[in-house]
Formats: C-alpha cells, sequence, structure tokens
C-alpha cells in the first residue's frame, strides 16, 4: 500500500513536471511571439517615418534645385542679353565706320572725275600745240633743206658720221683717263686696307726655340736623373727623342731638339718625374706616356681655341686637331699656327673694308697654311697636301682655290683668294717673323732623321746635340748584333753623300732586347 501510495506519488510528481514544462513551452511561445509583433509593429513605424522624412527631403531638394536652375537661367539670360547688346553696339560702330568710308570714298570720286575732266581739257590743248610745234618744225626743215642742199635724211647721215668719229675719240680718252685714275685710285685704297689692317693686327714678332730649360729644386736633382750609370737619362733620350744637357748650370737641366713636340713631351714628363722624386726607368715610361697624352690633348685644345677665337662654325674635328698641330710647327722660325692665325685677322678685316664675306676670309686664312701639319708625313708641298684635306673635309670651293692660289700656283677665282694671298705676304714679310738659318737647320736635322729611318730595320730614330748626333733604335729581331756595325756604315754613307752639314755626324746604333714577365 505504501509502496503503491509512493509510485502513484512519483508518477503523479513526474506528470505534473512534464505538464508544467508544456505549459512553460507553450507561455513561452506566447511571449515571443507578441514580443516579435510588438518590434515588427515598430519597426513598420520606423519604416514610415524614414519613408515620410525622405519624402520630405526630396521635395526640399526639388525645390531648392529648381531655385538654382531658376537663377542660373536667369544669369544665362542676363549673360545673353549683355552679349546681345554688346555685339549690337559693335554693328553700330561698324555701320557708322562703313558709311564714313562710303562718304570719303565719294569724295574721292568725286575729286577723281574733277581731275579727270582738267586733265582730258590739258590733254587736248597739247596736242593742239603738238600739230602747231610739228607745222613750225616741217616749215623750218624745209628752209634748211633748201639753204644747205641736203635732205633731212642726207644732213642726219652726215651729223651722225661726224659725232661718231669725235665720240669715239672722246670715249678711248676718257676709257683711258678712267682706267689711270681707277687704278691709282685702287692702289691706294689697298695700301690704306693693307696698312689699316696691319695696324689693327699688332702680333708678336715670332722667334722659335730649340732649347727648353727645366728648373731643378737642387742640384742633387741633377745625379738622380742621370741615374746609375746613367740609365736614366739614357731611357729618357731614348724616349723621347730629346738631347738632355747636364751642365754647371745651377739647379737648371736644358733639353735640346729642333722637334718641339718631343721637346714638350720631355719638359712635362721631367718635370713631372722631379715633382715625384721616384725617378726609374719604369717610372720614366709612364710619366713619358702621360706625357704625350696631355700633349695630344693641348694640341685639340688649340685647334679649338683658334677656330673659337676667329668666330669660324661647322669645323671638321680633324681639320682642327691638325691645326693644333700646327702649334708645334715652324716655318722659317715663325710659329705657323699663330702666321695662319695672324692672316685670318689681316684677311678678315682687309675683307671688311671691301665687302666681302669676312668669315669665309678668315676661315680661307686660317686652314690656308695646314698642309704644313703634314709634311713630315706626307710627300708634297704643304700647298698639295692643304688642298688634298681640304677636299676630303669638304671646305667651300672658295676656300680651296685660296689654298692652292696663296702662293701663286694656280690663279685665284675670288677676291677671298687674293686677300688671303695679301694677308700671307703681310705676316711673312713684317721685320721679325721669319729667319732663313733657322728653317734651313730643322730641314737639314728632318733630312738626317729621313735618311736613317729609309733603312730596313730601323725603329726610331731621333737628331740630337743640334744635329752633331743621329740616335737610331733597330727593330732586334730584324737586325742582329753584327748587323748594326753594317747599317751604321750604310747610314753614314748615305749622310756624307746626300746631305751637308758642318764638322761631323756622330751615328749611335742601339739594339736593345727586353723580356718582361709578371709575378702573380
Amino acid at each position: 500500500m505504501d509502496a503503491t501510495n509512493i509510485l502513484a506519488g512519483v508518477i503523479g510528481g513526474v506528470g505534473g513536471f512534464i505538464i508544467g514544462c508544456i505549459l512553460a513551452f507553450f507561455a513561452g511561445v506566447t511571449y515571443r511571439k507578441r514580443t516579435a509583433e510588438a518590434e515588427l509593429g515598430s519597426a513598420e513605424e520606423e519604416a514610415t517615418r524614414i519613408v515620410n522624412e525622405a519624402i520630405k527631403n526630396a521635395d526640399t531638394k526639388k525645390k531648392e534645385s529648381l531655385i538654382e536652375a531658376k537663377d542660373e537661367i536667369y544669369k544665362m539670360r542676363s549673360e545673353a542679353e549683355k552679349e546681345v547688346k554688346d555685339r549690337r553696339v559693335e554693328v553700330q560702330r561698324q555701320e557708322r565706320r562703313i558709311q564714313q568710308k562710303e562718304e570719303s570714298l565719294d569724295r574721292k570720286l568725286e575729286n577723281l572725275e574733277r581731275k579727270d575732266e582738267t586733265l582730258q581739257n590739258k590733254i587736248k590743248a597739247a596736242e593742239v600745240r603738238l600739230e602747231e610745234a610739228e607745222k613750225i618744225k616741217q616749215s623750218q626743215f624745209d628752209m634748211l633743206e633748201k639753204i644747205s642742199g641736203f635732205t633731212a635724211d642726207q644732213a642726219k647721215e652726215y651729223l651722225l658720221t661726224n659725232l661718231e668719229g669725235e665720240l669715239t675719240h672722246e670715249k678711248a680718252v676718257r676709257i683711258s683717263q678712267f682706267e689711270q685714275q681707277f687704278k691709282e685710285e685702287s692702289e691706294q685704297k689697298a695700301r690704306e686696307y693693307i696698312s689699316l689692317a696691319i695696324q689693327r693686327c699688332a702680333a708678336e714678332q715670332v722667334t722659335e726655340a730649340t732649347v727648353s730649360v727645366v728648373a731643378l729644386p737642387n742640384d742633387e736633382m741633377k745625379g738622380r736623373i742621370i741615374g746609375r750609370e746613367g740609365r736614366n737619362i739614357r731611357t729618357l733620350e731614348t724616349l723621347t727623342g730629346v738631347d738632355l744637357i747636364i751642365d754647371d748650370t745651377p739647379e737648371a737641366i736644358t733639353l735640346s731638339s729642333f722637334e718641339p713636340v718631343r721637346r714638350e713631351i720631355a719638359r712635362i714628363a721631367l718635370e713631372r718625374l722631379i715633382q715625384d722624386g721616384r725617378i726609374h726607368p719604369a717610372r720614366i715610361e709612364e710619366m713619358v706616356e702621360k706625357a704625350r697624352k696631355e700633349v695630344e690633348q693641348k694640341i685639340k685644345q688649340d685647334g679649338e681655341r683658334a677656330v673659337m677665337d676667329l668666330g669660324i662654325h661647322s669645323m671638321h674635328p680633324e681639320m682642327i686637331r691638325l691645326l693644333g698641330r700646327m702649334r708645334h710647327r715652324t716655318s722659317y722660325g715663325q710659329n705657323v699656327l699663330a702666321h695662319s692665325i695672324e692672316v685670318a685677322h689681316i684677311a678678315g678685316m682687309m675683307a671688311s673694308e671691301i665687302g666681302v664675306d669676312v668669315t669665309l676670309a678668315r676661315r680661307a686664312g686660317l686652314i690656308h697654311d695646314i698642309g704644313k701639319s703634314l709634311t713630315h708625313e706626307i710627300e708634297g708641298s704643304h700647298v698639295d697636301i692643304g688642298v688634298d684635306i681640304a677636299k676630303k673635309y669638304k671646305e667651300n670651293p672658295i676656300v680651296i682655290n685660296a689654298i692652292a692660289a696663296h702662293h701663286g700656283d694656280v690663279e685665284p677665282k675670288s677676291l677671298v683668294a687674293c686677300l688671303v694671298q695679301a694677308a700671307d705676304a703681310v705676316s711673312a714679310a713684317r721685320p721679325g717673323a721669319r729667319r732663313e738659318n733657322l728653317e734651313n737647320y730643322i730641314k737639314r736635322l728632318e733630312k738626317l732623321e729621313e735618311i736613317a729611318n729609309s733603312f730596313d730595320g730601323v725603329e726610331k730614330c731621333y737628331a740630337i746635340q743640334a744635329g752633331r748626333e743621329i740616335r737610331i733604335m733597330v727593330k732586334p729581331d730584324v737586325v742582329s748584333d753584327d748587323q748594326t756595325v753594317i747599317v751604321a756604315r750604310e747610314i753614314v754613307k748615305k749622310i756624307e753623300n746626300e746631305l751637308d752639314y758642318p764638322g761631323q755626324i756622330k751615328v749611335h746604333v742601339i739594339r736593345e732586347n727586353r723580356a718582361i714577365e709578371y709575378a702573380k
């Protein structure tokens, strides 16, 4: 009984719990439904409010846009009315101008008509007077025919014959007078132009030396330059072809060579070695090579400076380099580049006086001796070489003719060629410009080197000691030790047969082998 009651109580409790849970579930569902319906209602109200606000905002924007559009239309209408008004004023102004021009044309037309009427009256009066003059003229001719016994044609022929004879004589006399006067005036003008050009071109007198002096910091440096057993000085003389004279002159060494380029290379190299302090054969070779490059650069700069100073443009770079080489060439002691610049200035000044192209005259004067920069390398006269160079680099035909004619080899075809001839003569003939002895001396040294170079196996040769010695380097793979004696003897014989020289000339043939390896 008790167990039954307990079981019934448990079952009842469980059933009550289940029923309570079911009732609680339905109560929660009902609550959530009410909550969702409430939220849905509030969302619909919010949506309605937002839509109403959007409609209000849209109406406001619409009204604002309409107001802005009306303002813009009003503004555009005002501008259009103003523009129309301005154009109307302009049209009225143009109409007034046209009307004034029409009135002016009408007045001019009336004046022309009056002048035309007056002119017609004058023409008629002139025709009447011309008829009267013809009648008087005819009556006079009839009277003259009766008096002279000649017809009009016969009298005309007689007068023309006499007049022709008189005019022929008068013409010959006048032509002779004019020719004489023109010749005198031309000579006078030419003297004035040349003298004026000489006065304006105040060039220095040119003297070229064949020695350069290098200052030393002390006399001890002389021993370092000579080196052990003379190897340093021998290397420097061999590489440059310049004779180093070391005497009792305190703190100075003299460089002697007739070739200015070699002397300049040796001077620069020696000064650099003295500054550096390291003097040995390898360093000497390095400095000589650097000095050679520096001199080549200086040659290019000299050519560019000459062209720039004279205002000459569009010249080929190779022509400019050849101009720079002329700095190291002399003609009868006169520096060729200085002479060419002087000729260019004088020719340009004379051209400006007579109305010829000044730039063209300067160009022709500057390069008239350009062939002298290659006379050591190419056979022929400097005129022929210069003409070939100018043609190669497409110079103006007038300039080419001026180069060819500046020594009278061909006829000048232009005033520029004549001016270059005159300027060349003026530059060369002024006092102190040239020295014959120096030119002969240089030619003798060049001939001496030319004789040595004519033998097979000769690599380099340099005339030193003012031409009293020639130093010749031969190729060791071509000339043997025994053959050096034979080569020296053959060179001596050729010098004796072909060259005139004072005293005696020492022929020094050098054969040297070098072995070079690198430690790695």
